[in-house]
């Protein structure tokens, strides 16, 4: 193994230390996750490759729960879109830097961007290099086979033991974004938007508003927005 392929690897490496703790923190959501499946009906294969190929924890245990309640398949469509659609937001983030690569670095990356790996692209060197670019890869990589891994736990969980959405694992879910959330609040502009979208989703809940979550985040994002523009007018 020659000098470059040594820093590659190295790079690998450090991408999936510095992933570590967040695929850690989503082992419970892993573990909801898989058990539910098979406590809804799934087979364990069913249950796998809802990991394995839509990758993303909210949409599958939403588009599961729909699923076991026979609901239509527009409405899951439609669940699963409103769901995974900040990916889109994401992507038009990273579009810049990461348009001009290869395909096969487009592709690969553009699977792997959850939330967690769209955390650690803060930094305005992300995806600039080769280097930067195994990095990403090592922790979105490391990520996804945690993610399977922790389903695979949650699939055996849930065929011998008693229902697990009862152990409120499903805070999991909430702990995990409140951790990606609060330390990219910088701005005033972004804690305006996060002072918004908290309450203001706990309303709508109350309220039973099924587009509660989705109008939450848009009058965050407008709020935000708002505020952003007043502060370089003044």
């Amino acid at each position: 193994m020659n000098t470059r392929q040594m820093a590659l690897l190295s790079a690998v490496k450090k991408g999936t230390v510095d992933m570590l703790p967040l695929s850690l923190a989503v082992l419970p959501w892993g573990i909801l996750f898989g058990s539910l499946a098979v406590q809804r009906g799934f087979s364990w294969l069913e249950a796998q490759m809802f990991s394995a190929i839509i990758f993303g924890g909210a949409v599958q245990i939403v588009t599961v729960e729909l699923m076991a309640d026979n609901a239509s398949l527009f409405t899951i469509l439609f669940s699963a879109f409103i769901i995974s659609s900040r990916h889109f937001l994401y992507g038009l983030t990273l579009r810049d830097r990461l348009s001009p690569k290869p395909l096969r670095w487009r592709l690969s990356l553009g699977f792997l961007l959850t939330d967690e790996l769209f955390a650690l692209s803060g930094d305005r060197r992300a995806y600039n290099n080769r280097f930067r670019l195994y990095y990403a890869l090592g922790a979105g990589g490391s990520f996804y086979i945690a993610w399977n891994l922790w389903t695979s736990i949650g699939i055996v969980a849930g065929a011998s033991l008693p229902d697990l959405t009862e152990l409120g694992l499903d805070f999991a879910i909430a702990a995990t974004f409140i951790a990606l959330v609060i330390p990219e609040i910088k701005t005033v502009a972004t804690l305006v938007a996060v002072l918004v979208a908290g309450p203001s989703s706990v309303i709508f809940t109350l309220w039973g508003f099924e587009l509660g979550l989705v109008c939450a985040a848009l009058m965050a994002m407008c709020s935000g927005f708002c505020v952003q523009k007043l502060r370089r007018q003044i």
